[in-house]
Order: C-alpha cells, then structure tokens, then sequence
C-alpha cells in the first residue's frame, strides 16, 4: 500500500540558518546539531584502528576535541578528533577488560581515569606520558583497590576537577576524593576500612516494587545531572532504576558498616516491569538527558524507556505506588448496559491559525492512513510498523489539540495494531491505550475488546473473559463486531480448556519433574545437590508451582543464586523457527560469571542482613513510570550496551544492539528515524560529540567509528543507499525481537553446561575469555 511520508517538528533547516544569519537567534547552532535531515544523513567517516581487543568504553572531553577509549586490550588510548588520528596510547596496568574511562573536568584534559574488571580504578596524568607509543607502563597518579567487583561505570561532575564516583558490582557507589588520598586502602589497611561509600546497595536490589530489598545490587551504569550535580542517577541488577539526592545522603562509610539503602528520591521504571517475579530483568545503562529533566534506561532483554524526573513535568508523566500497578494493568470492565452508539460532548476543535489548521488536517490523515494499515493484510510487517508510526506521531507528537474523539480512535488502532504486531511487551502497552480510551469513552466496545484480547496474550484468561463479556452489552446482535466478538470468546474457552487439561496432566504426573527448567541455575548447581533437596526447598519449590500455573508465561528466577552471562558476542543467523538452538550460534568471546548466594568469596565483604523487622521502617514505594518507549533494537549479549541522547537539546535518542547495528530514534514519538551497521557483532557504546553533529561508537570490533552526515541522500539505513530499505529495517528489527523474546531462556551449548556442573566449585566461578 501507499506510504505516508510526514516532517520532522525541528522545522527547515535552511530557515534555522537563515535566521541565524540575519538574527542571530541564540540556541540555534543547538537546533541545527543534530537537525533530523542530518540525523537520516549520518554515515560512516573514519574507522581508527589502534586497540587489539573489545572497546568497551569511549567519552569525549567537554570541548569535543579529543575522544577517549578503553579496551580488553587494557590500554588507554586518546584520539584528536579533528584528524582522527591516535594521540596518546598509555598502558594502565589493569589486569583485566576496561569497562569504563572519563577526562577528568577542568585539568586542561591532562588527568583522565579508568576502571576495570580488577575491580581497580586508576588515575593518570597524561603530562607525565610521552605522547603516541607508551613503552614502559606509566605510573598511576591515583590508584584506588577498595571495590571488590568489577567496576562498570565512572562519574564525574562538571566543574570539578578533585573528584571522581565509581560504581561497581559489589553494589556500591564511592566517592573519590584526589585532595584526600592517591591510594585506597592506604599501606597497611584492608579494603574494610575505606570510609569512601556514597551509597552502599549491598542490600538494595528488589524483586519487585513491592518487596523489601535484600539482596546485592550489583551496579552496572550510573550518571550524574548536568544542571543539578547533586542528582545521582544508578542503576544495576534489578529493574528499578535509583535517583539520589547527595545532600541528603550519610556521610561516606566504610565496608564494615552494615546498613539499610538509603533514601532515595525518585524509583524508575516501567510500571509493566514492576510486578513480581521479574527478578531476572537487569538494566545496562541510565542517563541524564542534556538539561537534567528526563532520564534513559536500558534494559537487557527489553528495550529502552524515557522518563521524567518530576512526575509533573510532562503529560504522560505518572508516579505509581505498589497498590496502583494492578489498577494501572487491570482497571475493571464496564458495568453491564444496554447497547447505545457511543455519544461524544460535543468538542469542536478550531485551530487557532492556518498553521495549525493544516497540522490538524495532516494528523487526520494519519489516522486514517493507520486505520488502512490495521485494514490491510497483505504486508504484514511493514503495515504495521508505518501504522503504529502514524499513531504515536498524532498521539505523542507535536501539534494542535486533536479532540476527544480523534485521540479515542486513534488509541484504540495503536491498540490494535500493537496487538497484531506481538512485539515484546506490546500487550502492556496496549492495555495502556486501551485504559485511556476507556477514559475518554466509558463504553467503548473497541477498547473493551481489545482489552479482552491484550488480556488473552497475556494468559490472563478470566480478566479477558470480563471484558470480553462486557464488551457483549456495547455491540449489536447482528453486526460484524459481534462475529468478531464471539470468535475472541471461543478463543478464550479454548485456552482456558487447554490450561485446564495441562494442570490435570501435571496434577497426575506423581511427582515427575517438569520438563521446563525454572533458571539455568537449577542446571549448573544440580550436582551440589544431588542428595536431595531440604523440606525448606520443596515448599519453596510448591509455592513456584502455584504462582506459574496463576501466571504460566512468565518465569521466576530465584535470587539465591546469583548468576550472570555476559556474551561479548552477537548472535548469528536468523530464528527460522525450525530449530531455536542450532540457530542461536554464538559468535565471538564469551564472559560467564557464577556466584553461589550461600556465602562470600574471600575477597566480598560482609553483606548487611536485614531483619525482616525492619520492613516496616521501609519508605513508601512509589516509582515514575515510562513516558515512551523506543523498539527495534537487541540487548542481551552484554550488560554494557548503551541507550544515549544525541545532541545538546537531546532530540533524539540512539542505541547498540546485538545485531551490530545501532538504532536511531525521535525522542518524542518513538519513531525509528535512522539503522545503520556499526560492528561485525555488537554495538555497546554510542557517545554523540558535545557540539558537531558527529557520534562515536564501539564494540566487540577493536576500532572506534565516527559517523557524521556525509551522505548523499536522506534514508534510514546507512549511507543514504536507495534502494528496498525499508525491508532491511523490518527484517533487522524482527529478528531482534524475536531473540528478545528468548532472553530469558538463554541457551548455552549443551556440552558447556554440562561442564559447568560438573565443575567442583565451592564459592565462585569466572570463566572469561576475550
């Protein structure tokens, strides 16, 4: 069918550089920086070649004049942007892979630092490095070993040049002082000792928003506010992102202090995501957006979620507590009425100029153009797409009010297609939609229906059967609807009937084991117990079986046993279906770390165990919901893929993933504006330079690429190539979903596990190769 094409609200170029020349408009090199017709023109540049191995970190310094880097290679390497070429290449004495490097602000760019696996952070002053070719390993300026896991992110504040934040996977964030100590522990102390704990989440993680934090947070990204350095933003081995205020924070500790999380300001994340028994899920990166206002998270095995700070501050902002997240999921069906057509108040919308006339007028076509793509059957993947695209541009973009009763169809058809599409999570966000329609118009048959039917993906068959019976009461006897309806409720009988035969087949297996295992866990620590479980496991085990036959399609990954799979590696070839296994190769190193939940290594130290006393004391939850969402992209492999504003204004919003592409999108919509092929496996790091419309990414390939918009013609994909581009876009991001939606069920070949479990282990196994 016919594509719709529509533009950009950052308006012509051509006019911002006109008014720039005749008017000298302040803020308008920010809008041309990264203009959304230089934004689909972005193409590869420069490729520079000087790491031997995975470049798992790059920043540029506040000019944009210099790009720093960090590598398996364990080198620090400092790139001049304006040749692109090598400048200095130090030796850092770390004994493992380099997660994390930062210039250090305000030191003319001469003090930069890094952390690493060694769970080491280290400080050097590139005035004492000969430039180019480092023969003899430089010694540190600074040398701090008081984390005792690996530190995966670094922090620093603008304006000062006397302090850096790490955070690490022994869940905790400390504060490096230079005015205090070069060294931590100092000579002659233990790790123990180190009163440098900011924030210590040795405790914190949650299950949910509702349970009480216990277990490790183990802190994979953190960030600090650009305009309000006091914000701290962390996020880590649990779905909640933490937002803190330093000045209400206790004063720095030590390792030997056992004590509670402290208090937070804000929780962040999906309210879909809040429930219980998402354990499993993780985040990989956070982010402030350029004025502090909004924050990005990645997660792996989802997507990537924008948010407000303030709840207030936009107009899908929602703060929700832990009573609210089933009446945010689930809100009760319509009573029962008698049919009538649905009666809209009379809203007349006039738009206020010419302008805002056409506008109107355009997002009337949309819906219209959304409506044939929801029609329209003979191009699956790509009707969808463009419809949903012209949904969210009606519903989220900018432009004139639309009315009650454009936005109640317009809901229900994004509704509607979501459920078509069956992304991951797209029956969340139907239910969504379907909520705020409802709100608009209390006996909506559409948003009843598709309610039932969000309600029935998600297994959820007696809530489905509520709304399906409702939605009886708002449609005629005789109508199209009605057979549509009546198909929706014989498909609900057929699930219930098939639920009911499979719980009376697992009812009389006597005992039998379930042929699905619960957690890769189970797997490798079966040999530690082979002679049986304890009467406290089996009950734990029968209290798991009930919760999956309430809610058989999602999975509860017990916190007992810490584990972690970092593949540094993409997944290649595409899921046919015919065999998920054989398909899912993977290509490249792979990085397996295991913890067993029964005690300490040597080296971690003591946990603070929490009274279940002490529940009581907890601060009410409440946490910020998403404001959009942005699909298409694939984050698994590694737990240090990147989700990034570009831009000083932040417009746009960009991503790795594991097909080695990185992804593009419209900040306010969600649109995908941009794919282009960045690694030969996995794309993790995508920084956008400070001030030229120019951005810089790494990965599993050992060289850094900079793309700028050199190319001819407007596209998205790379290179602004003509051609079916559309069709490469699509394939990519159905790919990737379909290996988000196995992340959870990760697959090892069969003959690594098995050696895995039958490895003799007592505490801990690392198994790293790069």
């Amino acid at each position: 069918m016919d594509k719709l094409h529509w533009s950009f609200p950052d308006g012509n170029i051509s006019d911002h550089i006109e008014r720039r020349r005749l008017d000298s408009i302040k803020g308008t090199n920010r809008n041309l920086q990264f203009h959304s017709s230089l934004v689909q023109r972005l193409a590869l540049e420069k490729e520079m070649e000087g790491h031997l191995g995975c470049v798992n970190a790059i920043a540029w310094n506040s000019k944009g004049s210099l790009l720093i880097s960090g590598s398996d290679d364990t080198k620090i390497n400092i790139w001049n942007y304006t040749d692109k070429k090598l400048r200095h290449s130090i030796d850092s004495g770390h004994s493992t892979n380099i997660f994390c490097t930062r210039f250090v602000p305000e030191t003319s760019d001469e003090v930069v630092v890094s952390g690493a696996g060694d769970a080491e952070v280290r400080v050097f002053n590139l005035s004492r490095v000969r430039p180019r070719v480092q023969e003899v390993a430089p010694v540190p300026a600074a040398l701090y070993r008081c984390h005792t896991r690996r530190v995966k992110k670094l922090a620093v504040e603008v304006g000062n040049p006397n302090i850096v934040w790490s955070a690490s996977e022994d869940g905790t964030f400390r504060q490096h002082d230079f005015r205090e100590c070069s060294s931590c522990p100092p000579a002659g102390s233990t790790t123990q000792e180190c009163r440098n704990i900011l924030i210590d989440l040795r405790s914190g993680a949650k299950k949910s928003l509702a349970a009480f934090p216990r277990q490790c947070l183990s802190l994979k990204s953190c960030d600090i506010s650009p305009t309000r350095p006091h914000q701290i933003l962390v996020g880590g081995s649990d779905a909640f992102a933490r937002l803190y205020d330093r000045r209400m924070l206790p004063p720095l500790s030590s390792c030997r202090t056992t004590a509670k999380p402290p208090p937070y300001v804000n929780y962040f994340c999906p309210v879909h995501l809040a429930e219980p028994r998402k354990s499993s899920l993780h985040l990989t990166h956070v982010a402030f957006s350029p004025n502090g206002d909004e924050v990005l998270l990645s997660y792996s095995g989802e997507h990537v979620y924008l948010m407000d700070v303030t709840s207030d501050s936009g107009k899908n902002a929602m703060r929700y507590s832990t009573g609210d997240i089933q009446k945010c999921l689930y809100v009760p069906p319509f009573p029962a009425v008698p049919y009538q057509p649905s009666s809209w108040p009379s809203i007349s919308v006039k738009p206020s100029t010419k302008y805002s006339s056409q506008k109107l007028e355009v997002r009337k076509k949309l819906v219209q153009f959304a409506t044939k793509c929801l029609d329209n059957l003979s191009d699956y993947s790509s009707d969808y797409l463009y419809g949903i695209d012209a949904c969210n541009e009606v519903l989220d973009g900018k432009g004139p009010d639309i009315g009650s009763s454009l936005r109640h169809d317009c809901l229900c058809i994004r509704a509607a297609l979501l459920l078509k599409r069956k992304w991951k999570n797209d029956a969340y966000v139907a239910i969504r939609d379907c909520n705020s329609a409802r709100l608009l118009d209390a006996s909506s048959f559409r948003a009843h229906f598709h309610m039932a039917e969000a309600l029935l993906q998600l297994g959820r068959l007696k809530d489905a059967m509520l709304y399906a019976n409702a939605s009886s009461n708002l449609v005629p006897s005789i109508s199209d609807a009605r057979k549509k309806l009546d198909a929706l409720k014989e498909s609900i009988a057929t699930a219930e009937a098939q639920k009911g035969r499979r719980l009376h087949e697992d009812g009389t297996s006597n005992g039998v084991n379930r042929a699905r295992i619960r957690s890769i866990s189970d797997v490798l620590l079966a040999a530690s117990n082979m002679s049986g479980p304890s009467s406290q496991r089996e009950e734990e085990e029968e209290e798991e079986e009930e919760e999956e036959e309430e809610e058989e399609n999602e999975y509860f990954s017990d916190y007992d046993n810490e584990m972690e799979l970092d593949f540094d590696a993409s997944v290649s070839g595409e899921d046919t279906g015919e065999n998920e296994i054989d398909s899912r190769v993977v290509r490249g190193s792979l990085s397996v770390l295991l913890h067993r939940g029964s005690g300490n290594s040597g080296k971690d130290e003591s946990v603070a165990n929490v009274s279940s006393s002490d529940d009581s004391l907890s601060q009410p939850e409440v946490a910020v919901d998403m404001k959009q969402r942005y699909v298409g992209h694939c984050n698994v492999g590694t737990d240090i893929k990147q989700a990034s504003f570009l831009g000083q204004r932040g417009e746009f919003i960009a991503s790795g993933s594991d097909d080695g592409k990185w992804f593009i999108w419209e900040k306010q919509t969600g649109r995908l504006v941009k794919m282009l092929a960045g690694d030969e496996a996995v794309v993790n790091c995508i920084q956008a330079h400070p001030s030229d419309c120019a951005v810089a990414t790494s990965g599993i390939d050992n060289t850094i690429k900079i793309w700028t918009p050199i190319a001819g013609a407007a596209s998205r994909v790379a290179g602004g190539a003509a051609g079916p581009e559309t069709s490469d876009v699509l394939k990519a991001m159905q790919v990737n979903q379909r290996q988000l939606s196995h992340s959870r069920e990760i697959m090892l070949p069969l003959e690594l596990l098995e050696r895995i479990r039958m490895h003799e282990f007592t505490e801990s196994l690392e198994c790293t190769q790069t």
